[in-house]
């Protein structure tokens, strides 16, 4: 393999070549996956040293402590709506889903973006994934566990939840096949079960290497069976290499389905706003759209306080911001034809639906939901934007909360005013509303947290990979 001049990039224009431009003329090259300069030894003892050699930190500490405070007021919540009933909720007749199937369906187009990057990306064989692969699919698995509890606590009775699994019974419990909230159960379940082995399989190189490093006893033993006496020989990584697509075929559909499924608890009702076909591509669009946000929102602090910058490049960001973008582009198409189809159809249900969304009581989130998921994203169009840490950081952001807002306007606001003028009624959330929903946040950064102090953030085998082709020897 030839080697180039050390620290340097193939895409950067050199002054040299273009002597014959002014300085302002020349172009920008295309920032690199991986920063040059690196090896096998400095890429594992980077990103093992934020596991076995750190110590703990005070920001640690505290972004810990305040993170598990929030999941005991989940857990507090809980506790009390079980001894209380669903009443302590804002959850009224005709609103019958409120905040619980807002965030089930937030937190459910969160984890989409794990299963995207590893899966799809690796599929497509697109290198800016590696750095970035492990920590979404950690994101996907809390981010689906915070999702499945919502529905659980929703039910009234979570303690005979087993009713909607098929099992065989002398009641006759069979549950209700064309009913899409038992595609959710399965749907989910299968999301789950097929990102965890996922990630798992991904680890266990890493789990090896982290045998092999650590000094301490307990971590030897822990990592040592977490690896599945993994030894790194010939025959290992040709079975590990197909398994791993294996596994990676079998997770792409899931992009499609999982949330196509979330989309048909909506689409199969009769209530005027969810009673239509476009509703499951058009979740699908808006879970990878809130997915990558989340992604961004997530990796940017995490790779100034560990000091990733050169693993997680401006490129990875370059990246997310346009799948942002593009996807930001078919939710305002989603949005325009929702209006459309309200208008064509005639049916002045659909019609009205539409009207209440703009102009009704809840008008503020509409036009919150179009400046946060339709005007904002619009700064990616500019280069200079898509390589501007803060302003991917605020926009990520901005994003996440739109995403959030454009679930309540599909849950509450389309139920607040149904067929009957006699039954329509204002929603208005309860604390213990906004503590599930503040509380699962907690839950999820208290995984992060733990995800981040006992696991390798970023695959360290994978990111050798790419030590070639910056051009430092093996």
């Amino acid at each position: 393999m030839s080697r180039r001049k050390r620290g340097k990039h193939p895409n950067v224009t050199h002054q040299n070549d273009t002597s014959t431009l002014s300085s302002a003329s020349v172009p920008l090259g295309s920032p690199p996956v991986l920063e040059p300069g690196h090896t096998f030894a400095s890429v594992t003892d980077k990103i093992s040293s934020i596991v076995l050699t750190r110590k703990t930190s005070r920001g640690w500490i505290f972004g810990f402590a305040v993170s598990f405070t929030l999941m005991m007021a989940f857990m507090y919540a809980t506790a009390y709506l079980f001894a209380r009933g669903i009443g302590i909720w804002g959850t009224t007749i005709p609103v019958g889903w409120a905040f619980p199937i807002v965030n089930f369906v937030w937190w459910i187009g969160i984890g989409h973006a794990g299963t995207l990057i590893s899966a799809v990306l690796l599929l497509l064989h697109q290198e800016w994934r590696t750095s970035i692969n492990r920590f979404a699919e950690a994101m996907t698995l809390f981010a689906v566990s915070c999702a499945g509890l919502f529905p659980l606590i929703h039910m009234g009775r979570p303690w005979v939840f087993y009713w909607m699994l098929p099992y065989p019974n002398t009641m006759d419990l069979w549950p209700n096949f064309r009913s899409p909230l038992v595609w959710d159960v399965f749907a989910v379940s299968t999301y789950f079960t097929v990102s965890i082995l996922f990630w798992y399989m991904g680890l266990i190189p890493d789990m090896a290497t982290l045998r092999d490093r650590t000094k301490s006893r307990i971590g030897q033993i822990v990592y040592g069976m977490m690896a599945l006496g993994w030894r790194g020989s010939a025959a290992h990584w040709q079975r590990y290499e197909v398994a791993y697509l294996l596994m990676a075929g079998l997770a792409t559909p899931l992009v499609v389905s999982v949330h196509s499924i979330v989309g048909m608890d909506f689409a199969s009702g009769i209530v005027p706003g969810w009673h239509t076909a476009f509703s499951p591509p058009f979740f699908v669009a808006g879970a990878i759209f809130s997915g990558f946000a989340m992604v961004m929102t997530l990796m940017i602090p995490l790779r100034s306080i560990y000091g990733l910058e050169d693993f997680v490049t401006l490129r990875h960001l370059d990246n997310m911001a346009k799948v942002i973008l593009a996807t930001g582009s078919m939710m305002f198409y989603g949005y325009s034809a929702e209006l459309f189809f309200a208008y064509y159809s005639g049916n002045e249900y659909e019609r009205y639906v539409a009207i209440n969304r703009i102009l009704g009581p809840y008008g503020w989130s509409y036009w919150a939901l179009i400046a946060c998921n339709v005007l904002v994203p619009q700064l990616f169009w500019s280069e200079r934007m898509r390589r501007n840490i803060p302003v991917l950081f605020a926009v990520s952001l901005i994003v996440n909360v739109g995403m959030w807002l454009e679930r309540f306007i599909i849950v509450i606001v389309s139920l607040h005013r149904d067929f009957l003028p006699s039954s329509w009624r204002m929603y208005y959330p309860t604390v213990w509303d906004f503590t599930h929903l503040i509380g699962s946040i907690g839950l999820f950064f208290t995984l992060l947290f733990l995800f981040v102090r006992l696991l390798p953030v970023i695959s360290i085998f994978e990111l050798r990979s790419l030590v070639h082709e910056t051009d430092e020897e093996a």
